[in-house]
């Protein structure tokens, strides 16, 4: 166990993290140079495209030090976005270590201060790098001035290296070995291994990616999951190393992969401690937290065809994702689709666009809103996220929604906008705290509600991209919110309803209105949308009606003739209105979610 490390690399978004796994794969020799990629641990496109960690991953690099000893280093990879938090927490538990990377041009931010305090939780010895010297605005000093005021570690262990051009990575690897810890456990005591990942392979089945704290495992034996109560038979053991290297048995303090003939990741439980069904653990490993859906959306298929084919694809993408949650649901207007839970924005984004990419079917979805608790007047309660089950308002004692502690990082030039933008939010309470010369931490109490839609895009814009956010959930607290109906030509359009707060109803209802009116088509009569709470209308606009010339074919005569004719087409124009249906184009739904969103 001396000659082990397990570790994680921490950082904000796009500070180079995956870079840095990258140089270390390629200098312990983990790849030759012609299998050499970018992002060699990033498996989708998407995590490519965008320069995103969306799934966390593992691999075992051999290293040997210039003195000529041996060791095994297990890397972790972590994603940075907030979303994905819950994947950060339980790679943590697999490490002693972790590698805290900041940016020589930008310093500290959010996500790094939030995944520090998620670190020192679990106890784990932190070693800071600097990334990305090499640029022209990087200021390494300003960046270790950083790492001691915000981070509160000393600035002078931090190892500055440019990922990108491999300057300093030994550096690094030398203070992997030297710095952090070795794991501990006895391999003779009862099996507790820690699952903190998995992923579906077609031909095998599920692949578990294991940290093994206590004991040994070894093909054949029979494994149980303690939380989620299964049992199954070990038929392979290993090392990740870019492909499945099998050994004869893993021992306590090693990462590695267990094949067992799980069908679906939603069989276990993510997090789960699995140990011998013929020798238990006396008790799971602690910390252990399922993963909680925030954001609730449907979706449909723009072709009602393809129903059964978004049908399959969701089950498929629930198989390798088991955050990813859905339920049946319809809508008078778009037929059939699913209620989804999702971990945040960025993921039902993400999963949107993988149903798009690889199962090419076109969507739409509805406006994403979190779970309120309501309590009815006869005193029972009822968690509602779909609009569709709100009750009657008449039978509403009390409403209460999650409230998130947002904890926003920004140069101290923009914070008088963002602390407006956060009233704007209906923040609650708000602290400040000076980080250094010119950085302040901005903590607000705020709806998580009002954070799904435009929050994070205007706090992007308001501090030129310097700013940057974190959250976390705190707590429910009763509040007013109302369900806003949007009626086209009076008839409820059930798809495009949705829940908000009372005093931010009549702005968003006038938007949805505004949007709809630019892109339902002009019919033969004036078509009203409106926005509505129960019986009262907030918002309205209207679509004007084509108008005929039923006068062109009349050259002179008495003025009489003229006005039959109108009066017969106003007749024709009422009777149509009152019979005709109006034609809402799967573009209008879109429009109205995708501006709000931006």
């Amino acid at each position: 166990m001396k000659h082990i490390r397990n570790f994680c690399i921490i950082a904000h978004i796009d500070h180079g993290k995956s870079t840095l796994a990258d140089r270390l794969i390629q200098t312990c020799g983990g790849v030759t140079q012609r299998e050499l990629h970018e992002q060699m641990l990033d498996s989708m496109d998407i995590e490519r495209e965008r320069g995103i960690t969306i799934k966390s991953n593992s691999i075992t690099l051999d290293y040997r030090t210039p003195d000529g000893e041996d060791y095994l280093l297990n890397l972790i990879d972590t994603p940075g976005h907030v979303d994905f938090s819950h994947e950060v927490r339980r790679s943590l538990m697999a490490c002693e270590g972790a590698l805290i990377v900041v940016d020589a041009s930008q310093g500290v931010e959010a996500q790094t201060v939030a995944n520090l305090y998620l670190a020192l939780e679990h106890d784990l010895t932190l070693l800071p790098v600097i990334n990305k010297i090499d640029l022209p605005a990087a200021d390494i000093e300003r960046a270790q001035e950083a790492i001691d005021e915000e981070l509160g570690l000393d600035p002078f262990e931090a190892i500055p290296i440019s990922a990108k051009n491999g300057i300093g990575i030994e550096d690094v690897l030398q203070g992997i070995v030297e710095k952090l810890p070795e794991p501990k456990g006895d391999p003779d005591a009862p099996l507790k291994a820690l699952v903190f990942d998995a992923n579906f392979d077609k031909f095998r089945g599920v692949i578990l990616q294991c940290r093994i704290m206590e004991g040994t495992l070894k093909p054949r034996d029979t494994i149980h999951f303690m939380h989620a109560g299964r049992d199954f038979t070990v038929d392979e053991v290993g090392f990740n190393q870019m492909k499945l290297n099998p050994k004869p048995q893993l021992s306590a303090g090693e990462v590695g992969y267990i094949v067992a003939g799980v069908k679906s990741v939603q069989d276990i439980e993510i997090g789960d401690t699995i140990t011998l069904l013929n020798r238990q653990a006396a008790e799971p490993i602690p910390g252990y937290q399922p993963a909680r859906q925030v954001v609730f959306s449907s979706i449909y298929p723009m072709d009602t065809g393809d129903y059964v084919e978004l049908t399959k694809a969701l089950e498929k993408l629930a198989i390798n994702d088991a955050a990813l949650t859905f339920d049946k649901d319809s809508s008078a207007a778009l037929g059939f689709g699913f209620r989804c839970g999702f971990l945040g924005l960025l993921h039902l984004d993400v999963i949107q666009e993988r149903i798009q990419r690889e199962f090419d079917i076109g969507l739409v979805i509805s406006a994403p809103s979190v779970k309120y608790n309501i309590t009815l007047r006869d005193g029972s309660t009822l968690e509602v996220d779909n609009p569709s089950y709100w009750p009657d308002p008449t039978s509403i004692e009390s409403v209460s929604e999650p409230y998130i502690k947002a904890s926003i990082l920004t140069p101290e030039t923009y914070v008088g906008p963002v602390m407006e933008l956060c009233r704007e939010h209906r923040s609650e309470s708000q602290t400040m705290n000076y980080l250094s010369a010119n950085r302040i931490e901005v903590t607000s109490v705020m709806p998580l509600g009002e954070v799904l839609f435009d929050f994070y895009g205007k706090l992007k814009m308001i501090t030129r991209g310097y700013g940057s956010f974190d959250y976390e959930p705190i707590e429910y607290r009763t509040t007013d919110i109302v369900k806003v109906d949007i009626l086209v030509n009076k008839e409820p359009v059930d798809t495009l309803s949705y829940l908000v707060h009372r005093e931010k109803a009549r702005t968003r209802a006038l938007h949805y209105c505004e949007q709809l009116a630019k892109e339902i088509p002009r019919h033969q009569f004036k078509i009203p949308v409106q926005g509505a709470i129960g019986g009262e209308v907030i918002a309205r606009t209207t679509i004007a009606p084509f108008r005929k010339d039923v006068t062109e074919k009349l050259y002179g005569g008495d003025v009489t003739r003229k006005k039959k004719l109108l009066e017969k087409q106003k007749k024709g124009k009422a009777k149509m209105k009152q019979f005709g249906s109006v034609n809402i184009p799967q573009k209008a739904f879109i429009s109205v979610l995708r501006t709000d969103k931006d």
